[in-house]
């Protein structure tokens, strides 16, 4: 398709952090603030803010228990399948209602019109997060929760997190962080769930640095992240069931020795810049060597980082070639000589759907930002939220 068609409106402007968005087929959208709560746009354009974080002034409800911190807040959101029928939805934030604090996913039902929630349900309470500052870029309370909640076509619910700048989660067994769980709505593991032996059931893959994005392939229905890299090799991965994404910051393995408060994932020299490929050899984001049966990325963003987020595929005949290709948002860090980046990808699979054919950066009608959430709405538009505090609409043609 001649990418220059593509019409652009701003459906939503003046928001703090929009971090995820999710849509029924009469265009109702469901959206979260990463540091004030839950609301939903109606079809005529109504905006009702449904359940804050904290005391946030304005929602209908709110949870006491939760709050935001650094990269920690409410995140992603998704409708239940069966939503008509159960009137279900699905959040993932922060909260401090245990100690150490968790991130987790929460069930609520939605009333009539779309109002208030209601039968709020912790279907899982146990996702770390990141209680203390450390020494490491972005090391801050609140690193790396993933935070993606997404439906595959078998109703199965994934969610995606991140290792809190903890060396010994990804590869830990039972710790829920580095994670792709695959559950059912009450929380438990899917049965067809196949992990090494040891690990919580709910694992669908491990050993990830801080998934963002999961979409599934239109034709193969299979799961397939966009995670960030450290400094370099931001990766598109097709997962495979009790898969091993192969990231392991640990010290003094692998050639490594100590690293800055047990954690080597920004190292070596990690304040600095360096060439990424140095970094990469010395910290890799997929250890072939320690472990040469881990999943294989089928992208890597030539080498660098820059802050791949979410993912979707596009549909309809309205994208022409592009029809049931993958888009990434990417959020753009211009760190220590990397490009900013800030862009949308087009990402194309060879015939066989096994491997990266092409990937051309989308021309956008808008200034790009800090691309949090790509979401295909049931309209054939692509809907993108901006931690600037817009939610665009992308339509092709025109």
């Amino acid at each position: 398709m001649n990418t220059t068609s593509l019409q652009h409106e701003v459906v939503l402007e003046g928001l703090e952090n929009p971090w995820d968005m999710a849509f029924l087929d009469d265009g109702t959208m469901l959206f979260t603030e990463k540091c004030r709560g839950l609301s939903v746009r109606m079809p005529d354009g109504t905006v009702n803010a449904l359940y804050g974080v904290g005391e946030t002034d304005g929602f209908a409800g709110n949870g006491a228990d939760l709050f935001c911190e650094g990269q920690a807040g409410m995140m992603g959101v998704a409708f239940d399948p069966e939503f008509e029928a159960n009137r279900r939805i699905y959040v993932y934030s922060t909260s401090n209602m245990s100690d150490p604090h968790t991130n987790r996913l929460m069930r609520f039902t939605v009333n009539d019109d779309f109002t208030a929630v209601a039968d709020r349900t912790d279907i899982v309470d146990d996702v770390p997060y990141k209680m203390a500052a450390s020494d490491h870029p972005f090391g801050g309370p609140g690193a790396h929760n993933g935070g993606r909640v997404r439906f595959d076509a078998n109703g199965h619910l994934f969610l995606t997190t991140g290792d809190t700048h903890n060396g010994e989660v990804p590869q830990s067994p039972t710790m829920m962080g580095s994670k792709v769980l695959r559950i059912d709505t009450d929380g438990n593991a899917i049965a067809e769930n196949s992990p090494p032996d040891g690990f919580d059931p709910r694992t669908y893959t491990y050993g990830h640095r801080n998934v963002q994005g999961i979409a599934f392939h239109p034709e193969t229905g299979a799961a397939i992240t966009a995670e960030h890299g450290p400094w370099h090799s931001d990766e598109i991965t097709i997962l495979e069931n009790g898969g091993n994404a192969g990231w392991d910051p640990r010290p003094n393995m692998a050639g490594r020795g100590d690293c800055p408060d047990g954690y080597c994932g920004y190292s070596p020299n990690q304040e600095g810049g360096m060439n990424r490929y140095e970094r990469a050899a010395f910290m890799p984001m997929t250890d072939f060597d320690t472990y040469p049966d881990a999943m294989p990325p089928v992208w890597n963003n030539n080498g660098w980082s820059q802050g791949t987020s979410s993912a979707a595929f596009l549909e309809g005949d309205a994208w022409g070639d592009w029809d049931g290709a993958m888009v990434v948002g990417i959020m753009g860090i211009g760190f220590g000589g990397t490009p900013i980046g800030q862009r949308i990808d087009v990402i194309q699979f060879n015939a066989d759907n096994t491997d990266v054919e092409d990937v051309t950066e989308m021309t956008l009608p808008m200034e790009p930002g800090r691309f949090r959430s790509v979401v295909m709405g049931p309209d054939g538009s692509l809907y993108t939220a901006v931690d600037e505090g817009m939610i665009h609409k992308l339509t092709p043609g025109g």
